[in-house]
């Protein structure tokens, strides 16, 4: 019998054993030397990268390399390719493999042959990105197209528009062509009011793998649109004025009839703001000289815009009517769209919202699921280097607020406090001596104000004496009133006595020297140079705070009063663009390491800070029924702290609307029931009305109705048709001289009757508050009270019964989210007056009533 050689029993261990994690990868690095220039050494590694590069370039104790390709080796169908693969390709595009692993090309000619390898298709170019939707990008283009389709599938000759309300650094023109894609567009324009911005359209069609075959033709790419490949898609990029406007004889531009010849699939408007615009870009260049902020203006705001904004938002038509283009559909671009969603041009079906508040809790939510999931190789967070942001408001102490305090809210006024004269060296303060005191104040020198808080204890965080803020100001952004404080303030900074200030170079942005538009940016980029080495304060009033990214700004400085939201955030979010270096130690492509994780605002008069920030809030969230969910909703991204005189401490929601609110005349709450806002006048609501015999008649009982004469609404919507079908004609160079005074005469009346009809409406609406003083029950509804409580009252106050009112309110004649927003401002002002005289309005409540909807209080 055979002796058997007997095996050891293995071990649990060696039984259960682990699997190896290894995955292939393909790298590409180079070295800064004259042997390599133009080269690069192309590989693959089952190993880490950067330790894989290491070993190999030890032996050589070779330092000056930059690994500039980390990607997996494979397949879309889960197969692997080599890097012999890879540089074969190479070679067979005609690239030289010069010695061994060595080839002479780009980076992105390897990531276009990694792409080609992955999807097995040839591409064109420098297709290369395979980077595929986010899921708030897809939810767009989902949202579109299932809208879209659902009007077509009604009315297949429709032609739908839709609303991406998208901050910036949303994707937009990446999204839309995926959404152009999923349509199966053949013909895509994109007509923009800031032209820009075209750099973004082009890159993003001609790198990206799935729009491989796709044409990109504008003015500047040349070409003709007429010899393009009609089997292919293509996009066509020209700014509004351009491609739309007419010679000085009404004629469309010979160069561009060819444009009105085509039917094109989809219609983009990028950058468009609507006419709510045309006011913010007037507030914030309001500081500037007038020859020059008109300039500015324009370049934010193309005048020619007027008469479409009004078609768009007053007479509800559509585009067809004003714009010589045929389109199945239309996608609208805008970044600040307040007035768009406030005012109704969009319904919520119609919308999609892409805020501040989304991209950073998309950013926390990223962070928090690749903590829980932590992988061999990492994802990189797409919203990384989006930077939160943090407003901090400073009381300033009653000597500076008795010199600028006053107005309709008895607060401080930032443009009287820096109200200067004269120009250039003689450029000075009025009250120089408190401008000094609040200079020594923000870096913590003011004597007087030092020996109060040291009576408190604390020291509060002011930004130029906080080691934690001074880093997140060595570039900042000082807005201030008009051209004659920018140049004081320059000047103040440059005295010999401010040795602090001396440090930081000044950079005037302000005024007719300082260039238009984009022309002031080149000094501003080379003063702060890389940002590392330098220190600048940029003084503005109005120059940079649209359209430009410099990195390095960190910080903004709020010196100036701003009416709207719109324009205190547009300024503000100067600030937030994202500073990051892309490969650090040059040894990792996917790594990213963030330079400015936060950025801040500082503001000088609390009130009207928190109570823009309010505003903003609730502008962000139409829909929202509780504004104080809305703010909340906001500065959980964007933290508030508040000094008071003595102590900086952190302000919740309800405290920012107690603010806001205790802030607010008793004037400007009554003025929220004159707003126009609160009722709607376009052709659409008047059509409803004028369907109705009981809507009629309830009008027609409204004080002061029957004087307007007993057709208006009929006169007011046939006279706007009229006036449309005239500037169609004249578009066309076809009116007479009479036609062009009829339309003139016919456009002034029934403007003149549609602002009569709503006057009286809104009389009508200032009536209604007075039912919030007829129950101490403040949970009951407006509606309620109206109803249930006082119907006769009601009918012997307004006129109208109560059924004619609520008809009305269906037709949507009245605003009903607008009136809960009156109602909840009048609550809070109330209850925060009460309270800081030491009185509780309501003992134990805990529910607000507004127009038809009860909110929590806290």
């Amino acid at each position: 019998m055979s002796q058997s050689k007997f095996v050891a029993k293995p071990s649990i261990d060696e039984v259960l054993t682990p699997k190896p994690e290894a995955r292939p990868r393909i790298y590409a690095y180079t070295i800064a030397d004259a042997a390599h220039h133009g080269q690069l050494k192309v590989g693959q590694t089952t190993r880490h990268v950067k330790r894989r590069v290491a070993e190999q370039l030890k032996t050589a104790a070779i330092q000056n390399f930059t690994i500039e390709l980390d990607e997996a080796a494979e397949r879309d169908d889960g197969s692997l390719f080599t890097d012999h693969e890879v540089r074969a390709a190479l070679v067979k595009k005609g690239f030289e493999n010069t010695t061994l692993e060595w080839v002479r090309c780009s980076v992105a000619d390897v990531a276009t042959v990694l792409a080609e390898l992955r999807t097995g298709k040839p591409l064109g170019g420098t297709h290369h990105e395979t980077f595929g939707l986010r899921d708030e990008q897809l939810d767009a283009v989902n949202k579109t197209r299932d809208y879209y389709r659902s009007i077509w599938f009604d009315d297949a000759s429709a032609v739908p528009r839709f609303l991406w309300n998208a901050k910036m650094r949303f994707g937009k023109t990446f999204t839309t062509y995926q959404l152009a894609k999923t349509l199966q567009t053949k013909r895509v324009l994109v007509l923009t009011f800031k032209p820009a911005v075209e750099d973004a359209w082009a890159s993003d069609l001609e790198n990206h793998v799935d729009f491989d075959g796709w044409q990109y033709l504008s003015r500047t790419t040349g070409g003709d649109p007429l010899l393009i490949d009609r089997a292919k898609p293509v996009v066509y990029f020209g700014s509004f004025q351009d491609l739309l406007g007419r010679d000085a004889a009404g004629n469309i531009k010979p160069r561009n009839e060819w444009l009105h010849a085509v039917n094109w699939d989809l219609v983009v408007f990028d950058e468009y703001h609507f006419g709510a615009w045309r006011d913010t870009a007037k507030e914030l260049f309001e500081g500037e000289d007038d020859s020059v902020a008109k300039k500015e203006a324009k370049l934010e705001y193309a005048g020619e815009l007027d008469a479409i904004n009004e078609d768009l938002t007053v007479l509800s038509n559509i585009e067809a009517d004003f714009l010589p283009i045929t389109t199945r559909a239309y996608l609208y671009l805008s970044g600040t769209p307040f007035k768009a969603l406030a005012t109704g041009e969009f319904i919520e079906e119609q919308i999609f919202n892409w805020t501040y508040t989304d991209e950073q809790r998309a950013k926390a939510a990223f962070a928090e699921s690749a903590a829980l999931a932590a992988t061999h190789q990492p994802k990189r967070n797409p919203y990384a280097a989006l930077p939160q942001m943090r407003l901090l408001t400073y009381q300033m102490p009653d000597e500076l607020l008795a010199i600028a305090s006053g107005g309709e809210f008895d607060e401080f006024d930032l443009n009287a406090f820096f109200e200067a004269t004269g120009t250039g060296a003689a450029a000075e303060f009025k009250h120089k001596s408190d401008v000094q005191k609040w200079l020594d104040i923000i870096r913590g020198g003011n004597v007087a104000q030092s020996a109060e808080l040291l009576k408190t204890g604390t020291r509060p965080p002011f930004p130029y004496s906080d080691v934690r803020l001074l880093p997140y100001l060595q570039h900042s952004f000082w807005y201030l009133p008009n051209v004659a404080a920018c140049q004081a303030m320059a000047n103040l900074l440059a005295e010999r006595h401010n040795t602090f200030w001396l440090g930081y170079q000044v950079i005037m942005a302000a005024g007719s020297a300082a260039g238009i538009g984009l022309e002031a940016l080149p000094p501003v980029r080379k003063a702060i140079g890389s940002g590392f080495d330098t220190q600048t304060i940029t003084l503005s009033c109005g120059k940079l705070t649209t359209g430009v990214t410099v990195a390095q700004w960190s910080a903004i400085l709020m010196l100036r009063n701003l009416k709207s939201p719109e324009s205190y955030f547009q300024a503000a979010f100067r600030v937030q663009s994202p500073w990051s270096i892309k490969n650090p130690n040059g040894d990792n492509p996917n790594e990213e390491e963030i330079l400015k994780p936060v950025c801040f605002v500082f503001d000088f008069a609390p009130t009207r800070a928190l109570r823009q920030l309010s505003e903003y809030g609730i502008g962000l969230s139409p829909n929202e029924t509780n504004p104080e969910n809305a703010v909340r909703d906001l500065v959980a991204f964007l933290p508030v702290l508040a000094f008071d005189g003595a102590h900086m401490t952190q302000i919740d929601a309800g405290g920012i609307l107690d603010i806001a609110m205790a802030g607010t005349s008793a004037t400007l709450l009554a003025r929220k029931w004159e707003s126009a806002l609160l009722v709607n006048v376009d052709n659409g609501t008047l059509r409803r009305i004028l369907d109705s015999p009981e809507a009629m008649d309830a009008v027609g009982r409204i004080e002061g109705w029957r004087a307007l004469g007993d057709n208006v609404i009929e006169t007011i919507i046939n006279k706007s048709e009229k006036v449309k079908d005239l500037k169609t004609k004249a578009k066309d160079g076809e009116l007479t001289d009479k036609e062009k005074k009829e339309l003139s005469a016919e456009e002034k009346e029934y403007k003149s009757k549609r602002r009569l009809v709503q006057e009286k409406l809104i009389k009508f609406a200032t009536r209604i508050p007075a039912f919030m003083y007829l129950t101490d029950f403040r949970e009951n509804t407006l509606q309620d009270v109206i109803t249930k409580l006082e119907p006769e009252l009601f009918l012997t106050v307004t006129g109208l019964t109560v059924q004619d009112f609520h008809l009305l309110v269906r037709l949507k004649v009245f605003n009903t989210e607008q009136m809960n927003a009156a109602v909840f401002a009048f609550r809070r002002y109330e209850d925060a007056s009460l309270r800081y005289t030491g009185l509780l309005s309501h003992d134990g409540l805990t529910h607000y009533g507004l127009y038809d909807t009860v909110v929590a209080r806290d």
